[in-house]
């Protein structure tokens, strides 16, 4: 997969054009890169007023599983390893006040590669 050129050529496409030496199309062949690809980059300094790349922002709500909560799956499940889902997800509401759906503990205990370990209905 392509990778996306440096901060440090960002910069010097844009000094060099800022300094008025030659065009955009000419800045293209002198760095090696393509005309659109210099045009995009000034473009977003005049939007941005940066030369150096926006970093991305996360899109979507934060997690509620933190590191205290994963914390305190693996300490219950180490005092008790046969808790169903449901004592799971009360204990840690009672807790650790975070309210999580069954399903969401379940994909925490398999990242995590937690085990429940379940008494056999029958001996």
């Amino acid at each position: 997969m392509p990778r996306a050129f440096s901060d440090d050529l960002r910069c010097r496409i844009l000094r060099a054009y800022e300094r008025g030496e030659v065009s955009l199309r000419e800045l293209a062949e002198r760095f090696g890169v393509s005309w659109d690809y210099v045009k995009k980059i000034r473009k977003h300094q005049m939007r941005y007023g940066q030369m150096e790349r926006v970093q991305p922002v996360r899109h979507g709500p934060v997690s509620r599983v933190t590191a205290r909560v994963e914390q305190q799956l693996r300490a219950q499940l180490r005092a008790q390893p046969d808790r169903t889902l449901e004592e799971l997800r009360q204990r840690l509401h009672q807790e650790a006040g975070v309210e999580l759906s069954k399903s969401l503990i379940w994909l925490c205990l398999e990242r995590l590669q937690l085990r429940r370990k379940k008494n056999a209905a029958r001996q």
